[in-house]
């Protein structure tokens, strides 16, 4: 008898899940709360026509029984109606990266962190390809197991929170953990839940051969402790900043001046890739020609252009106020003019005050938390706020300033003015490359 699998959610991941489990010989059940989007409907006749049972618009009991084990897909929360159903028939819940890692012999280098794991992903995954195949996945959009078919030397897999909590076997090559700060406090139900999930990828049968921790973060470098086979990045630790240049046990690898990335937290995540890099065994020389070559993925401290001696950075990823802080902190005895706000997630916002006091010239409020972030940036001390309706209208007003910089870093989710944070973006860089 066929093997029952049921996945949770019409997502990238879910669908991937699916067509890896049909090809291993199993009955794939997909139950869906939502109807499908429009662009799912050729695909779901296409998944359909390979036997997989497809139902949208709720979560049946005849979908659910006698499956041997749930995937899920990241966004549905672990309160959420489904899993208790699940739980009370003691269906096991696991995520697709688990999937994937138990169908698969191919290392999986996993990055976690609040904030930098993108860019240190695809970074990552960049230098290795001089002299391995090294695709990225995971969070970055691409599922593992789309790739688990394929000959591959590492799998660079981007690991949410989301994801890490439902794993419980999965067992990286090397992890490492960018940084911790607060976020998606809602989602896992208090802060201590959100470090917990991160940290299962580092600890007992899940350990990995190396974990790679940031010395300088308080709470990784405590948590160092509990951890076999550590190096550790910055603070003078394995890999360091010394005489504007980053060294690893003493060997310098690169000047700051030829990273293609600035400030601190981008080269704490170029840290990290030589770190990886070092472990796996490249050379020095090639872990430098392909840092160099290197080009930040969209929306993170992107430079836009130059124009009238202006320069444009679009840091939309930034949709908390601790990422905005990384990229506020980058820019030092410069004029710089920040376009700030969007959906407010409500956190504390002293910290990125103080960073806004010691950086910024000029600070520009768009979208709904426009309100509460001038109250608090005016009880910080800062009084340069200027309000404007919309991104093109802060960005035409910033321009007026003649700035040496015009960054977008918002703190904010997008959904109050866009559809998510790359397409807002996209419409800042739209519009300043057409002035």
């Amino acid at each position: 008898m066929k093997e029952k699998v049921l996945i949770l959610g019409l997502s990238k991941s879910g669908i991937a899940a699916a067509e890896g489990a049909v090809k291993r010989g199993c009955d794939v059940f997909i139950t869906e709360s939502k109807e499908p989007k429009e662009e799912y409907i050729v695909k779901l006749e296409e998944l359909k026509s390979k036997g997989i049972k497809i139902e949208t618009g709720g979560h049946t009991d005849n979908f659910i029984e006698g499956a041997s084990y749930a995937i899920t897909s990241p966004g549905i929360p672990p309160k959420s109606e489904i899993f208790q159903k699940l739980r009370d028939r003691n269906i096991p819940i696991i995520s697709e990266i688990e999937y994937a890692y138990q169908n698969t012999d191919i290392p999986f280098i996993v990055i976690t962190g609040t904030n930098g794991k993108t860019t240190t992903t695809a970074l990552v995954s960049h230098i290795l390809s001089k002299n391995f195949s090294a695709p990225v996945c995971g969070n970055i959009g691409v599922p593992p197991t789309s790739l688990i078919d394929e000959k591959h030397d590492f799998l660079i897999c981007e690991v949410s929170s989301f994801q890490a909590e439902m794993t419980e076997n999965f067992k990286a090559k090397i992890a490492c953990w960018t940084n911790f700060t607060p976020d998606h406090i809602d989602w896992h139900n208090g802060l201590e839940n959100y470090f917990k999930a991160k940290a299962k990828l580092f600890l007992g049968t899940q350990a990995p051969e190396y974990a790679v921790l940031n010395a300088q973060d308080k709470r990784l470098a405590d948590f160092a402790k509990e951890c076999k086979n550590v190096v550790m990045f910055d603070d003078n630790k394995d890999c360091y900043i010394k005489n504007n240049a980053i060294f690893y046990k003493d060997e310098e690898i690169i000047t700051l001046s030829d990273c293609p990335l600035i400030g601190h937290h981008n080269y704490q995540n170029i840290m990290c890739g030589i770190i990886i890099a070092k472990l796996v065994g490249m050379k020095n020389k090639d872990i430098r020609d392909r840092i160099m070559s290197f080009k930040a993925p969209e929306h993170r401290l992107e430079k836009v252009r130059e124009m009238d001696g202006i320069t444009f950075y679009n840091d939309s990823k930034a949709t908390n106020p601790e990422a905005s802080i990384v990229a506020i902190d980058s820019f030092n005895n410069v004029d710089v003019a920040l376009i700030l706000g969007g959906r407010d997630k409500n956190t504390d916002l002293t910290e990125m005050c103080n960073s806004i006091n010691k950086h910024i010239h000029t600070v520009l409020l768009i979208g709904e938390a426009t309100q509460r972030f001038e109250e608090n940036l005016i009880k910080n001390g800062f009084s340069n706020i200027i309000k404007e309706s919309s991104m093109e209208d802060a960005i035409d007003k910033a321009i007026s300033l003649n700035p040496d910089v015009v960054l977008l870093s918002p703190a904010c989710a997008s959904f109050d003015m866009f559809k998510s944070y790359e397409h807002r973006g996209e419409v800042f860089k739209d519009y300043v490359l057409s002035k």
